[in-house]
């Protein structure tokens, strides 16, 4: 096992290099210069090497690539175009409420969507299967920020009986209903695709598993059936488990707009802010951060997996 887990740090090392250059570049692709968000139209040349100057921007950009790294490396993210605040400081503010959001999305998505899979999986071609895997279809189908727009129209404009944006303040309290409110329309949002995808892989692992030799060799031995389907999701929780790790990256790094929608101050929001003003140092720092935690997820998720099937370590 710690074999294992040395290859796979060390593979996640060339990973981690490649995405923070394809972060760093990809900000300079798009058309625009980040410096002129910061000047009257009618500013003179001088004043615009002088600011560029002064945020490293007129060095190639090599050179700009690896001092930005070398900085990052040390926490240093440098500071926000717009404000002049580290940006580091606005990342930590914002990534908190976007890691509490992903997290309660996929812990909801994943009760849900694994109890409508196993039930689906386990009555396989009957009609309990055919509304699971409309539901599923369904839920991937529908736009989150749609849903986001619906859902604020219903329970916010004409029921009122939810808020449709922001916080309740900077720090949440789970024992209060006053915090908890906000974050209902949101996780519902958000959870929806996760509960299709989800379901659609357990009710495919499930399936399998169940039409496994072994499954039939446990019934011939006379196990009642909630036994033999406790092995059988057994059986099926690695490749579910996978995706339910790569849905919480996908939900750290792609919420940009449900959080817009709901004015929910995570990532998400800081981002759309960034793309708005042309926040250069802001848009690198926060896509870094967030890939990051996607290719960190995905490493935890390969451990897990390997920890629950050996057959992956030997593999």
């Amino acid at each position: 096992m710690f074999g294992y887990v040395i290859r796979r740090l060390i593979a996640a090392i060339p990973i981690a290099l490649g995405v923070s250059m394809i972060c760093y570049l990809l900000v300079y692709l798009a058309p625009g210069d980040p410096v002129q968000t910061l000047l009257p139209p009618d500013a003179d040349a001088e004043t615009v090497d002088r600011l560029k100057r002064l945020y490293g921007l007129d060095r190639p950009l090599p050179v700009q690539y690896i001092e930005w790294l070398g900085r990052v490396v040390s926490g240093d993210f440098g500071r926000s175009i717009a404000n002049g605040r580290p940006v580091i400081e606005e990342i930590q503010r914002s990534l908190g409420n976007t890691v509490l959001l992903a997290t309660l999305s996929v812990l909801v998505a994943f009760s849900i969507a694994f109890v409508l899979g196993t039930i689906a999986g386990r009555k396989a071609g009957t009609w309990l299967d055919r509304v699971v895997t409309g539901v599923a279809v369904l839920g991937v189908s529908v736009p989150n920020y749609w849903l986001a727009i619906v859902l604020i129209i219903i329970f916010s404009v004409e029921l009122m009986i939810l808020p449709s944006s922001g916080t309740a303040g900077e720090r949440f309290d789970p024992t209060s209903w006053e915090h908890i409110q906000y974050l209902i329309l949101p996780v519902i949002t958000l959870s929806m695709i996760p509960v299709g995808i989800i379901a659609r892989t357990t009710r495919s692992a499930i399936s399998e598993v169940m039409n496994q030799d072994f499954v039939v060799t446990l019934r011939a031995n006379g196990l009642p059936e909630w036994r033999v389907l406790k092995h059988a999701i057994k059986n099926a929780l690695p490749p579910v488990l996978a995706v339910m790790g790569l849905q919480f990256g996908t939900l750290m790094g792609g919420s940009i707009l449900v959080e817009t929608v709901f004015a929910w101050p995570g990532s998400g929001y800081l981002l759309s802010k960034a793309i708005l003003t042309r926040d250069v140092p802001v848009l690198q720092g926060t896509i870094l951060v967030l890939a990051m935690i996607f290719v960190v997820t995905n490493l935890a998720v390969d451990l897990i997996q390997s920890t629950l099937d050996p057959r992956i370590r030997r593999g």
